[in-house]
């Protein structure tokens, strides 16, 4: 699978941009701030209809233009798919896969996956839970569209719930809740069942990862803190866990309806990943912490090229720059046979050969 075609209009600093990337690995050469990320962003947003630097919608639309355009041409053993995006800045976003509007924006994930290694991987691993949390939960949507449908449907009903107990803190309907706690409760269980799967399945490679990147003995591992499902592990049935998160939000009613927002489930689970006994988020050094994210990002690639039997397009943003040459190597080592996209300020930088692209003031050529 790799991407055949890009086009980009009205997109951050591109009026217009065509591209007919290489199949192998691309690297993008030029000054910070001529948009080399915009075309990574670009790419990556047509996969998961976010942007990976966190910003609205909005902030896509060029200074000039009045939407920002995407499309991309996609290629797999089917055939070639097509995926068109338009955000204008006036209206609602317009998303057509194939021609047809996907029955939801999880689908493009699977049909188009994408893995992007950025500066900001970092905080994922030295940051508060909820960047590990998105990390995970992104992740196992894209293995599976039913488990990204299970975690939007959560995300929507917590934030319902919310609003409920925002508006109407001590004086909440006991009757509207308890509908809005057994739908939490269904879908959290899911969620939690999903989360557990995926860091079991992802561990092994994780492990394998890790010693590549880094020359450390140490053993990487995981720890998911929960203190609603404390011992429940991927084969816990769903009954079981609904069960525990009913009983949790029954037990913290009087505490929500007090603070207007909902303090227990999936959502406050706290993530950490372990060298040895080791939390990396304060008791590991910055060079451990960066092998870690690297490892993280290696092995989600590893783990969807194995789920979906092939390789997703894997983009490195201005990742080699910030590497001393022996996690370079080892990343280069893991350097995946399929389509890559590299950004780098510098072309001696790049540790590895392929078509170059120069980009400059909003053109690449």
């Amino acid at each position: 699978m790799h991407l055949a075609w890009l086009h980009l209009s009205g997109f951050r600093n591109y009026t217009s941009l065509e591209m007919t990337p290489d199949v192998g690995i691309n690297i993008l050469i030029g000054p910070n701030g001529s948009g080399k990320t915009n075309v990574l962003e670009a790419i990556a947003y047509g996969s998961k209809l976010q942007s990976f630097r966190n910003s609205p919608d909005e902030a896509l639309i060029g200074s000039d233009a009045e939407a920002a355009v995407v499309r991309l041409g996609v290629v797999k053993a089917a055939g070639e798919g097509r995926i068109e995006i338009e955000v204008p800045r006036v209206g609602r976003r317009r998303v057509l896969f194939n021609g047809k509007r996907p029955a939801r924006s999880s689908v493009l994930a699977t049909e188009f996956p994408v893995v992007a290694f950025l500066p900001d991987d970092l905080g994922i691993v030295k940051g508060g839970p909820a960047g590990r949390r998105d990390l995970i939960d992104d992740l196992a949507g894209q293995l599976t569209p039913t488990t990204a449908a299970d975690i939007d449907q959560f995300k929507k009903i917590l934030r319902q719930r919310n609003a409920l107990l925002k508006q109407s803190g001590r004086s909440t309907d006991l009757m509207t809740l308890e509908v809005w706690d057994e739908r939490l409760a269904t879908f959290g269980a899911r969620v939690l069942l999903h989360r557990l799967g995926l860091l079991t399945s992802l561990a092994p490679v994780f492990r394998e990862s890790y010693g590549t990147v880094s020359s450390a003995n140490a053993v990487l591992g995981w720890r998911y803190d929960s203190s609603w499902a404390a011992g429940c592990t991927p084969t816990t049935s769903q009954s079981d866990v609904q069960a525990l998160l009913r009983d949790a939000l029954f037990d913290r009613r009087d505490r929500d309806m007090d603070m207007r927002t909902t303090s227990v489930g999936p959502h406050r689970d706290e993530p950490t990943f372990l060298l040895d006994d080791r939390t990396t988020r304060n008791q590991a050094s910055q060079g451990e912490q960066r092998s870690v994210a690297l490892s993280l990002r290696l092995a989600a690639y590893h783990l969807l090229e194995e789920r979906h039997g092939r390789p997703p397009v894997l983009l490195l943003d201005d990742v080699f720059s910030e590497l001393d040459v022996a996690r370079a190597d080892g990343v280069m080592a893991l350097m995946p046979r399929g389509q890559v996209f590299v950004s780098s300020a510098r072309e001696d930088e790049v540790p590895v050969g392929g078509r170059r692209w120069s980009v400059s003031g909003g053109t690449v050529t």
